[in-house]
């Protein structure tokens, strides 16, 4: 009898996980240490890393610099971060370094703990997230690799509104979120008309999905909308922001999304990389649906992956929720196509040289109420630059406030000078009014923090 020929990847995939046993929230919280200890197992006993082309690599522990890039930590980055989010994170560096320097097509960073709902500026733990593992790792490659043009696809059930707080004004970086709508769900955004600042216009993408929706509207939504989307901006780099809290069987949410769902998006999507986030139904789906990931990226067929319990006819959408989703994507596609026809004006009304938002962000895993004033300098010839007024308080570390000043790579070099301007003023002028000052300076790589005062 002859013998079958051992099965070798189409697309090679590296690993990287960084399970996190020693690290949780506590003993009974949905982000605990067991969270991946039935995926790894699942991935082992399978054989995935014996397949020819599936390889496992060692994290690596990011450095204070390639978090500082990304999030602006208050106090400091010590204050609140252990070795396990500095691993998650370096993970994610990881992950595009192997694709990038062509040690292999693709890489999966199957981490703990998630990032998406950190913003740019950090009080302290959000949505399980205190480091921003996607956002160190895009400024990661950035730094190496100035000119590249990066889509993220964050497919996990919540609202991925770290990472577009993050990125809502840069116009070379395309933020699409696909998420259970945020009037039933945390973080209670992530609704259509969010669609980027006056810079980067229609660079960030929402789609709120209705309650219920299984594979058929997910697929739909990546076949009719995200596809096309990716096709006209053609990024250098795709990732896959992949929280998987959009399963059937989460605890969290109100979604019914298969494992065989999740692998077909990813195959469709074909990304370069993967950051693992949400999803907290540790035995039920999270060892399926990673499975499903790694052979859809592979190349290899994942048409036998099924959870024990799995029934695609308790999975079937409602009429109602199909309309919806398709409502919303006929939108999304029209605004996308006009989005360079859009005067910036007539959207965000008349901006003489600042445009202005105000947030009240909570921080609902450490209590912290934080009102903070973003102010973009409008300009024609760059992406400008942010000056940051943030005030955080909570019972037990009381109200700090602090200024920041960020200034991303592409600055020309009136706005350049005009923010180190402004952080020298701020200095300068403070009085007490501010206990810290940081200056995030993204064009010569240089960070700062001054305090406290």
């Amino acid at each position: 009898m002859r013998k079958p020929e051992p099965l070798k990847a189409r697309n090679s995939v590296g690993l990287i996980f960084f399970p996190a046993f020693d690290w949780e929230i506590s003993p009974d919280h949905p982000e605990r240490q067991e969270r991946l200890l039935y995926t790894r197992d699942q991935v082992f006993e399978e054989g995935l890393v014996d397949i020819e082309g599936i390889e496992e690599y060692r994290a690596e522990i990011a450095e204070e610099r390639d978090i500082l890039r990304a999030n602006i930590c208050v106090p400091s980055l010590k204050a609140f971060t252990t070795d396990s989010h500095l691993i998650s994170a370096g993970a994610a560096i990881k992950a595009a370094e192997l694709v990038l320097e062509g040690k292999t097509d693709k890489a999966f960073a199957i981490v703990r703990p998630p990032g998406h709902h950190a913003f740019r500026v950090v009080h302290g733990d959000r949505g399980f997230c205190i480091i921003n593992n996607e956002a160190v790792m895009v400024e990661a490659i950035r730094n190496k690799y100035p000119d590249k043009r990066i889509a993220f696809i964050d497919t996990d059930a919540h609202h991925a509104d770290g990472t577009q707080e993050i990125y809502y004004h840069d116009p070379d970086v395309l933020h699409i979120s696909i998420h259970q709508d945020g009037r039933t769900l945390y973080p209670g955004t992530g609704f259509i008309n969010e669609l980027g600042g006056p810079a980067a216009y229609a660079r960030t993408l929402n789609v709120p999905l209705p309650p219920g929706t299984s594979d058929e509207g997910l697929l739909f939504v990546v076949r009719e909308f995200v596809l096309p989307v990716l096709a006209d901006f053609k990024p250098d780099i795709i990732i896959n922001s992949a929280g998987q809290d959009n399963h059937y069987s989460d605890p969290l949410t109100n979604m019914r999304v298969s494992a065989r769902g999740y692998a077909e998006m990813n195959a469709l999507l074909n990304p370069d990389l993967a950051v693992l986030q949400g999803g907290y139904s540790i035995e039920s789906a999270l060892p399926y649906v990673n499975v499903g990931l790694i052979l859809a990226m592979a190349g290899l067929d994942y048409s036998c992956v099924a959870e024990p319990d799995y029934n695609p006819e308790h999975l079937r959408q409602d009429s109602m929720i199909t309309r919806d989703i398709e409502n919303k994507v006929s939108l999304l596609l029209e605004i996308w196509d006009k989005r360079d026809t859009v005067d910036p004006e007539k959207i965000f009304g008349k901006i003489d040289k600042f445009y202005t938002r105000e947030k009240n962000i909570y921080y609902d895993t450490d209590g912290i109420s934080e009102f903070q004033t973003e102010k973009l300098r409008y300009c024609k010839d760059c992406p400008g630059y942010l000056l940051i007024d943030s005030a955080a308080r909570n019972y037990y570390t009381g109200r700090r406030r602090i200024y920041a000043v960020s200034i991303p790579r592409r600055a020309c070099e009136n706005c350049y000078q005009e923010a180190l301007d402004e952080h020298e003023k701020a200095l300068k002028q403070n009085n007490g009014k501010y206990d810290f000052i940081y200056l995030q300076d993204l064009r010569t790589d240089n960070f700062t923090a001054k305090g406290p005062f």
